[in-house]
C-alpha cells in the first residue's frame, strides 16, 4: 500500500484518511486498511457513508476458543465462502473493501516457493479486493478486528504464476458489495470474479521480499526470472493448496 492517504481517501470516497507511511511488504497478523459501509451518511455530505478500519489480516470466526489451534485465515475462497462456518456470518453482514497498490505472489516451482512477482494494476494507481471483516471477543474481554481477502480462479495473465488471484471489486461497484442492510451474498455473486485481462501486469522481483523485515521500495524493483518451474503433480479433486500466498 504505497498511495497517499489523499489518493487513497479519493479513491475509495472517504472523508478523510489519517496520515500513514508507504508500505512496500505488508504479510499476514500484521494491520491493513479495510473500508466498510458506515452507519450512516454524515449530514450535509456528498460521500458515501463508508468507514475506514485498521484491521488485523487473518480472520478469526467468533466461534474460535483457542487461536493457537486455529489456522491462520488470511484468503477465502468466494466460492464457497457464503456457506462455509468461518466465513459466512462476515459475507452476509461485514463485507469490506481492501485497497491495495498490488500484492506478490510466487510462481511455484515443486510444491515450493519459486520465482516471486509483483503484481500491480497495469495503468497504476489502487485496487480495492473483496474483503471480509469479523470481530474476535479475547477470553479476557477486549475485542480485535480482523479480516481476509477473498480469492477465485486466476485468469490467464496471473495463471502461469498462480491459479488463484484475489478477487477485484470495480469501482462502479464498491456500493454493491458495502451493501450489507439491503443486499445478501447472493445479490453480489456476480461480483466474484476474476479482474478483466489485461487489467494487471506482473513484475518479476528480487527474493528480498521473501523477508518481511525487508520493507522498502527495493522489494519491488525488477529481478531476474528464474528457471522454469517443474510440472506439478496433478492434484486430487477436493484437494487445495491454491490460496493465494502473501498480499
Amino acid at each position: 500500500m504505497t498511495a497517499t492517504p489523499d489518493q487513497a481517501a479519493a479513491f475509495l470516497d472517504l472523508a478523510g484518511l489519517e496520515d500513514f507511511p508507504a508500505r512496500y511488504n505488508i504479510a499476514p497478523t500484521q494491520p491493513i486498511l479495510m473500508v466498510t459501509a458506515g452507519p450512516q451518511r454524515a449530514r450535509g455530505s456528498n460521500l458515501p457513508d463508508r468507514r475506514p478500519m485498521l484491521v488485523r489480516w487473518g480472520l478469526i470466526p467468533t466461534w474460535v476458543k483457542d487461536t493457537r489451534e486455529f489456522p491462520l485465515l488470511f484468503n477465502a475462497r468466494s466460492e464457497g465462502a457464503a456457506e462455509k462456518a468461518s466465513f459466512k456470518a462476515a459475507m452476509r453482514h461485514r463485507r469490506a473493501l481492501v485497497p491495495a497498490s498490488g500484492f506478490y505472489e510466487w510462481r511455484q516451482t515443486g510444491g515450493k516457493k519459486g520465482q516471486p512477482y509483483w503484481i500491480r494494476p497495469r495503468h497504476g494507481g489502487l485496487v480495492a479486493f473483496a474483503g471480509l471483516i469479523e470481530t474476535y471477543a479475547e477470553p479476557g474481554g477486549s475485542e480485535m478486528d480482523t479480516g481476509a481477502i477473498l480469492t477465485i480462479n486466476a485468469n490467464a495473465d496471473i495463471a502461469h504464476i498462480h491459479d488463484r488471484m484475489p478477487v477485484v471489486i470495480d469501482p462502479r461497484d464498491f456500493a454493491r458489495w458495502l451493501d450489507c442492510r439491503t443486499l445478501e451474498p447472493r445479490d453480489v455473486a456476480d461480483l466474484l470474479r476474476p479482474a478483466q485481462l489485461g487489467f494487471f501486469e506482473a513484475i518479476p522481483v528480487s527474493d528480498l521480499v521473501n523477508k518481511v523485515a525487508n520493507i522498502g521500495p527495493e522489494t519491488q524493483e525488477r529481478g531476474e526470472i528464474g528457471p522454469e518451474p517443474e510440472k506439478a503433480k496433478r492434484q486430487k479433486p477436493g484437494t487445495d493448496h491454491s490460496q493465494m500466498t502473501l498480499f
